[in-house]
């Protein structure tokens, strides 16, 4: 399928190849349309869950089935069917609209139409995410709703359910608010869908080209400049797209041609982009669709989660920064970008069209309107804005962004659409709660354990779904048990230091008599454990609640899913299947696979972080303690790409790497400030003496280079 762009150099709607005119003006039309009925349902219409999402899933099903053909180069071939496809989509779902509030009248019985509507829409749906993510989240469907009608009856063992009739899957499948159209379409529908519709019209506005020019300004003459204008090109441009792959081609084709031009590998180059784009999805405001689904998931305000993820986002920038400086350190890049106007002169130029809509956004949040109303607004102080700057947005360029809003909204419309009956069939069998028990018991208790068997199955997922629908399906299964050991850990700790409340006491004298008595005073960490394992499962959830109190636990709830939003971004970078390493490696003109094991090894940020929130109250919300926590995490990132790279701000011998590798470690770990303020002062002096080694391993290198070429 053919693409074409803007004046301004950003993608609009996508062309069938031969299709005409005709058809461009369809698909514009269409997406406007969309959009339109969109803003109108989130901000003025009082529509009701089922109207409002299967209408959703209906405009995008159409727009859709006229982007992306049945099969690639279809080009005008299966246009008609195509169009024939989308409105049947629109049927089914006017169809469903009038005949859910009869099936209920009838004593929630279906009749032949009913039948035949709810499989044909089911079909269209996951049709429709094949089309746009491939055959894995039809096939897992597939799989989840015959386990549930009656295909659970054969399975062996734990996973054994009896199964619901064909007539109660169905109902509960599409005439029901609990899969196509449950909470994961309305979140769909409302959260995600305006934030991506905001980012196209800052798209439109120019700020694409506003904040690369702003990272140019900020960092293109530093030593490994041009890296660094990507980290900050991607971090800012994740505030408005919130998707990896879109933020790679947005930056990449400017950051990747000026890091090779420094200097800079082009490997190297490529994993930088990836690896600084992925960040984007961990950016606030917008973070993609995860934190949306997080807010839903944990009942805790989106704002909440925007205001505790900023730290972390910063690490992992920072993280990715560290190995760009070592890099430029290693082959002695410098800054080399002298053209790029001055930064008072690109704020006047571009700040105020980008800089106004931000603040609008965040101040409506912070006053307490909903996501939805703020982005809508946010919008509009878009339009308002681009008058005050040399682009301003007239009617063709809202028409242009409305339609490149509904554009850039099918793939997640529709897979998150179909990912609804994935998460209907682990609801309602109760999988999801036997894979967090059988995840407990893999782990051993083990928190550690848990999170590396997390990240694997992340990465598995990662191979076939995308970030956003790969967290629903693990927050869905693994998020209980995480949950649990986290407060297990919590819970021990208080046990071993002699502080935990009197309520909480009470469990444990029911397991064992004489607890009382060992619970007065501190005790070893392997006594505490010991005396927890005596407490039966079933009073896990009333001794949390006696024993931490409610902001705790919510910072243990955020911190489980956040762990699982983080660990699920891994795929962007992590071969077999990284698709924004792979897009980066288009522009680089590299190779696909060892570009995306570069981005990998760039990305670590990605593991390092969700172990500060599994161990450190890195989410509390204390701004102090996130400061603190951030600034020692700092030091040992940089320690332990020193110590893996051999190189720092000279070079590190090969005897000095072991233990400026142990000190990285031990500074992420928590033991406390006095220890990691010693081990602070240790990397000090490991680092000073590579430096101190680094001119005499240089004249020693020099001198056998000569001695060798004569």
């Amino acid at each position: 399928m053919a693409q074409k762009t803007d004046s301004t150099g950003e993608l609009t709607m996508p062309q069938r190849a031969g299709a005409g005119p005709l058809y461009e003006k369809a698909v514009l039309v269409l997406g406007v349309v969309v959009s339109l009925f969109h803003i109108y349902a989130n901000s003025i219409a009082r529509l009701d869950d089922l109207t409002f999402t299967s209408l959703h899933w209906a405009g995008f099903a159409l727009l859709c089935a006229l982007l992306y053909p049945a099969y690639p180069g279809a080009g005008r071939k299966t246009l008609w069917l195509d169009l024939v496809l989308g409105l049947l989509a629109v049927a089914c779902a006017v169809y469903v609209i009038f005949a859910a509030d009869l099936v209920y009248k009838r004593g929630v019985r279906l009749v032949w139409l009913d039948y035949v509507v709810a499989l044909t829409a089911i079909a269209l749906a996951l049709e429709m995410a094949r089309r746009t993510a491939g055959w894995f989240i039809p096939v897992l469907a597939i799989l989840c709703l015959v386990y549930i009608a009656g295909g659970g009856a054969h399975v062996p063992g734990m996973f054994r359910f009896p199964g619901l009739t064909l007539e109660t899957t169905l109902f509960r499948a599409f005439y029901e608010l609990n899969g196509m159209f449950g909470s994961i379409a309305r979140i769909s529908a409302t959260f995600v869908f305006m934030f991506v519709l905001f980012g196209a019209f800052l798209v439109r506005s120019g700020a694409g080209a506003f904040v690369i020019d702003l990272a140019r300004a900020a960092a293109g003459r530093l030593v490994g400049g041009p890296g660094f204008v990507a980290v900050l090109g991607s971090a800012l441009t994740g505030t408005v797209t919130g998707s990896a792959v879109a933020n790679t081609v947005s930056t990449g084709v400017i950051t990747i041609p000026l890091m090779k031009k420094a200097g800079f590998p082009a490997k190297f180059a490529a994993g930088v982009e990836a690896s600084a784009s992925t960040g984007g999805q961990l950016m606030p405001p917008i973070m993609g669709a995860g934190a949306f689904v997080m807010a839903t998931y944990t009942q805790i305000p989106y704002l909440t989660i925007v205001a505790v993820s900023v730290l972390p986002a910063i690490l992992y920038f920072f993280s990715v920064a560290v190995w760009i400086r070592i890099e430029a350190k290693k082959h002695d890049i410098t800054g080399t970008d002298e053209d790029t106007p001055g930064f008072m002169e690109i704020l006047r130029r571009g700040g105020v069209s980008f800089l106004v809509p931000m603040a609008v956004l965040i101040g409506m949040l912070m006053v307490g309107y909903t996501p939805t109303y703020a982005a809508s607004f946010a919008i509009l102080a878009v339009i308002a804005s681009s008058w005050l700057s040399k682009t301003p947005m007239g009617p063709l360029a809202i028409i242009d962004a409305l339609a490149l809003g509904a554009r850039n909204m099918v793939m997640t419309a529709m897979l998150l659409v179909s990912v609804g009956l994935i998460v209907m069939v682990v609801e309602t069998t109760g999988i999801g709660n036997t894979l967090s028990l059988m995840l407990a018991e893999w782990a051993g208790g083990s928190l550690i354990i848990a999170l590396v068997l997390i990240a694997l199955a992340s990465l598995v997922l990662g191979m076939g779904l995308p970030v956003t629908a790969a967290y629903i399906v693990l927050a869905t299964l693994s998020a209980p048990a995480l949950f649990q050991l986290i407060n297990n850990a919590a819970v021990i700790d208080m046990i071993a230091a002699g502080t935990l409340p009197q309520a909480a006491h009470a469990v444990f004298m029911l397991a064992d008599p004489d607890a009382l008595t060992k619970l007065q005073g501190p005790m070893s960490m392997a006594e505490a454990e010991a005396l927890y394992a005596l407490v039966p499962a079933d009073f896990s959830s009333t001794l949390f609640q006696q024993a931490l109190n409610p902001a705790v636990l919510t910072t243990t709830l955020l911190s489980a899913h956040m762990i699982i939003f983080w660990l699920s971004q891994d795929s962007n970078v992590t071969p077999p299947v990284c698709l924004t390493a792979f897009a980066a490696a288009a522009i680089a003109k590299t190779p696909p696979m060892a570009t995306g094991f570069t981005a990998w090894r760039i990305a670590k940020g990605l593991y390092i972080v969700p172990i500060l929130f599994a161990y450190t109250p890195f989410l509390s919300g204390d701004w102090l303690i996130g400061l603190e926590i951030t600034l020692f995490a700092a030091f040992g990132i940089y320690a332990l790409a020193a110590g893996f790279e051999g190189h720092a701000e000279h070079p590190v011998p090969h005897w000095l790497r072991p233990p400026i590798f142990l000190t990285g470690i031990f500074l992420i770990w928590p033991t406390g400030r006095p220890s990691q303020i010693a081990a602070v002062v240790v990397l000090a002096a490991l680092l000073a003496l590579a430096a101190k080694l680094a001119p005499e391993r240089k004249r020693k290198k020099v001198g056998k280079e000569a001695t060798q070429g004569g």
